[in-house]
């Protein structure tokens, strides 16, 4: 097709200047040589060398005396028409060269930009699924591929990705992930090409279909892939550390804080039991106050064990439940009796509706959690302002519980509910473990409850809200 819009217009410009408006010979080759020129640019030296050859020849049939035959009398016009010819060849040629280097530069360009692309992908990967497996994803929608295949030396997997199988190849990508060979399948399009750090081959890389990678691409690809199978490694090494990090912060802040809070109720049963051996004389009304005394708080110190033991077990995702249908203002009523050491005299107001909120729920864990959140409510507001506990009805039982302490920095309250988070204005001041509001959130989930907070400078509102209408059943 493009052969013969060539030689059309060959034959349109021929009949221009000899017919339409008649030229002479010199002005009809500047024409023809000016027309060979776009057809190179335009198509490519094919089409070009046709069409200097045919207005070489209507050149002399229509231009050159004798005019109309395939003659030229005067020997100088055979030296203008040679050179006519080979200047268009020349020309041509060096015109498809241009527009040939062009498309290798668009097309280099295109080849980095998609490198570039691929790299940001790389970096934008999340951990979903799996690092090499979104990898090969990302690697065959870029660059187009019809089947990507990458076999991890180190987790021996294969990770697949292309709307094509690729498969019979198992054992060309093991030697490249050992052995660093490489094959080319021309036929099929296909290339395996080793993944190396450094000197050292630590994945096998297979491509099909797409454009034809020049090495410098192929060799990009295989480095980026490289750098993100090592940063994912990295990642996964780092989040090792920091789990084994946490679990030893875990421990020694379960430790501190068990420390600190059975301090108190040692303290008054040591004081009981040496007064007693003191003085084996004393009143009988006297011993028994001291025995009575002895005996709260050693409940008070099994009932801290046991939470202790709690808090530990249910610092998971996995909390099972034993619900029954409970009266939840006697639950949190319950909650404060058993707080009166801590709250110590503090203004402490409990609030709830006429009607008592029940619901199904697991009393020990929810009595857990709201003792969390009173306990965070006194140590983090003054000792002579006053906290607040609401219990009622509406969409479900709803606790609230409010504090006038400085309140949560806006930038902190999405991270108080963190395991282990404690904010860094209070950590070295008021003691505490940073597991008592992550556990409580845990328990209110098992609940297929909320567990949120809104504060402000001066006030502080923790609000949990339960189901009241459907049954939560064990998890």
């Amino acid at each position: 097709m493009q052969l013969l819009i060539s030689l059309t217009a060959v034959a349109l410009l021929t009949y221009t200047g000899y017919s339409l408006f008649p030229v002479n010979a010199t002005t009809q080759g500047f024409a023809y040589l000016l027309l060979v020129l776009i057809i190179a640019s335009r198509w490519g030296f094919l089409e070009a060398s046709v069409a200097s050859v045919a207005a070489t020849l209507t050149f002399n049939f229509f231009f050159f005396p004798p005019v109309g035959r395939f003659t030229i009398a005067d020997p100088q016009n055979w030296v203008a028409l040679f050179s006519f010819l080979t200047t268009a060849l020349i020309a041509s040629r060096l015109s498809a060269e241009v527009k040939s280097r062009a498309l290798d530069v668009v097309e280099r360009k295109q080849d980095l930009e998609r490198l570039y692309t691929f790299s940001r992908a790389i970096l934008l990967i999340d951990h979903i699924e799996p690092f090499p497996k979104q990898l090969v994803r990302k690697l065959a929608e870029i660059f187009e591929l019809s089947a990507v295949v990458l076999y991890e030396r180190r987790a021996e997997e294969f990770y697949r990705a292309g709307p094509l199988d690729f498969d019979g190849l198992e054992d060309q990508l093991r030697d490249a992930a050992l052995q660093g060979t490489s094959f080319t399948d021309a036929q099929r399009n296909r290339v395996i090409t080793a993944v190396r750090l450094g000197s050292e081959p630590i994945a096998g890389l297979a491509l099909q279909g797409g454009a034809q990678m020049p090495d410098a691409v192929l060799q990009g690809i295989a480095n980026l892939v490289a750098i993100g199978l090592e940063r994912a490694h990295a990642q996964d090494l780092s989040s090792q550390i920091e789990a084994a990090r946490r679990s030893e912060k875990l421990r020694s802040t379960l430790l501190d804080a068990m420390a600190h809070e059975f301090k108190t109720p040692l303290t008054s049963i040591m004081a009981a039991t040496t007064s007693l051996l003191a003085n084996p004389d004393q009143p009988a009304k006297s011993k028994a106050e001291l025995v009575k005394i002895a005996d709260e708080e050693a409940k008070h110190l099994n009932e801290l064990i046991e939470d202790a033991v709690e808090m530990g077990r249910l610092d998971t995702a996995d909390i099972q439940l034993h619900t029954e249908s409970s009266n939840v203002g006697e639950l949190v009523r319950e909650v404060v009796a058993s707080m009166h050491n801590v709250i110590d005299g503090r203004p402490l107001n409990v609030v709830c509706d006429e009607q008592p909120p029940a619901a199904p729920v697991d009393r020990r864990l929810v009595k857990l959690a709201v003792k969390q959140l009173v306990d965070n409510a006194l140590k983090y507001s003054p000792p002579d302002t006053p906290v607040t506990i609401r219990v009622h009805n509406g969409s479900g039982v709803t606790v609230t519980v409010t504090d006038h302490g400085k309140g949560i920095p806006s930038q902190e309250q999405s991270r108080i509910f963190e395991r282990l988070y404690r904010s860094p204005a209070v950590q070295n001041q008021i003691p505490g473990s940073g597991l008592g509001l992550s556990i409580a959130r845990n328990i209110v989930k098992a609940h297929h409850g909320e567990l949120a907070v809104a504060s402000r400078p001066g006030e502080t509102t923790f609000r949990l809200t339960l189901p009241g209408d459907k049954k939560a059943g064990p998890h």
